[in-house]
């Protein structure tokens, strides 16, 4: 950790703006911001400066590992995961029952884990809203939705969600992320009862004959694109064995970890040869999506690394030192910045502490180098409060647009929070808090 002393705190500043744009400007300058190559001259303008002051300032190591070894493996997983699960089409209309909307938000919080909260949330939205087209009530199916399949359901894998992607890189065992199993049923579980009788509500409200028009309309579930479920295997077997815990080699030489991201890259090319274009079509797919991932995170990753490395000097001056206290701070940022710096800034905080008081780690199980609890805590208050507003997880917003050009009205920004998030979802969160940690 050389040079640590000589990190001031106003070096954070590039950071700070970097997340502030990203909260503020869809909001205040929507039209401008929507344009993907001003997200990267922003990117640019933040992180070319932050850049050039970390190489005067002898941190070309720190700068070269966070784009090199965190950036570049980070981008690569998601456009693979993008890419293939844009090749798996599902089409049909089921009868929009309580209990059968209940069952698609159910797979939709399984599949989160396994083909990342986007790929589910893409791959399920249409459907479901399909599924709901005669129904006068539908706008608390899609909350839901964003809260289960975007967010919640995305805990049990470091594919399921970014934060947990990176806590991977960062030491945790693909395996560990099981143990977060608890956290996992308990919240989904908890939304999905709430939901059903919700549903039910809503659906003894509706007009007789919508309902009789909902069952005569069904037509049969249909998926195509099946052969993409074959390449999601592959980038889950990358994830799952090609590491530094099953390779001894990597240990010796981190390089080799970029067998993962060939793999992951070939599973991709699989993907977009043998994939219908039809099917791409059918999914309304463009690169827009993971072109505005990637050039937003090339200047998240690199102002972060001031950022980084003064929590790690100043862990103790900022008094979050418990389980709890890791769980609320780092689910009150992800629920208004982006989760995936969130859960590397709280993780290297907690390294700090660590570093300052070696005692941390005694008699407690630890992974990725901190305590354990500290390490849950993170990793479930990153992926579950994404669910809090719009801009707390990518899909949110993607959702929220797919909806909104199907004529569903959504609530604004702020309702969002008043009508959904703070009456429904907060409570589940602390009692999430208050069982586990």
């Amino acid at each position: 950790m050389e040079h640590v002393h000589q990190i001031p705190l106003w070096s954070l500043i590039p950071f700070v703006l970097m997340l502030g744009a990203i909260a503020v400007l869809p909001l205040v300058a929507g039209h401008w911001w929507e344009h993907n190559k001003n997200k990267l001259l922003v990117a640019l303008g933040l992180g070319i400066p932050t850049a050039g002051w970390l190489i005067f300032n002898g941190m070309t190591h720190d700068l070269i590992h966070q784009v090199v070894f965190d950036y570049i493996p980070f981008i690569v997983l998601l456009g693979g995961l993008f890419v293939i699960t844009g090749g798996i089409f599902v089409d049909g209309n089921i009868e929009s029952k309580p209990k059968v909307n209940t069952a698609i938000l159910a797979i939709g919080g399984i599949l989160a884990s396994l083909m990342g909260t986007t790929g589910a949330a893409m791959l399920l939205i249409r459907p479901l809203i399909s599924t709901n087209k005669e129904r006068k009530h539908k706008v608390h199916t899609i909350l839901f939705f964003i809260a289960i399949v975007a967010n919640c359901g995305g805990l049990l894998t470091p594919l399921g969600d970014p934060p947990l992607f990176l806590m991977y890189l960062r030491g945790a065992e693909f395996i560990w992320f099981a143990s977060l199993f608890p956290q996992w049923i308990l919240a989904n579980g908890l939304l999905l009862i709430i939901y059903f009788i919700v549903d039910n509500y809503y659906w003894k409200k509706e007009d007789p004959e919508a309902v009789k028009l909902d069952h005569d309309q069904q037509r049969p579930i249909k998926i195509r694109g099946g052969i993409n479920f074959l390449w999601l295997i592959g980038v889950v077997l990358s994830v799952a064995f090609i590491n530094g815990n099953t390779i001894e080699a990597i240990h010796h030489n981190h390089y080799l970890a970029f067998m993962r991201e060939g793999v992951i890259v070939l599973m991709m090319i699989l993907s977009l040869t043998l994939t219908k274009k039809e099917t791409r079509e059918a999914n309304q797919f463009n690169w827009e999506p993971i072109e505005e991932v990637a050039f937003l995170f090339i200047g998240i990753f690199i102002t972060m690394v001031p950022a980084l490395k003064y929590l790690q000097t100043h862990a103790a001056d900022l008094g979050i030192n418990t389980a709890h206290m890791f769980y609320y701070a780092t689910g009150g940022l992800s629920g208004f910045l982006d989760n995936a710096p969130t859960a590397v800034t709280f993780h290297s905080l907690a390294l700090g502490l660590v570093g300052q008081d070696p005692s941390l780690l005694n008699g407690v199980e630890v992974v990725a180098g901190v305590p354990e609890l500290f390490l849950h805590a993170i990793c479930v208050a990153a992926v579950f409060f994404g669910a809090m507003t719009y801009i707390g997880n990518g899909p949110n917003f993607m959702v929220k647009a797919i909806a909104e050009s199907q004529d569903i009205k959504m609530p604004d920004f702020f309702s969002y929070i008043f009508k959904f998030s703070l009456i429904v979802l907060l409570p589940i969160l602390i009692i999430v808090q208050i069982v586990f940690y």
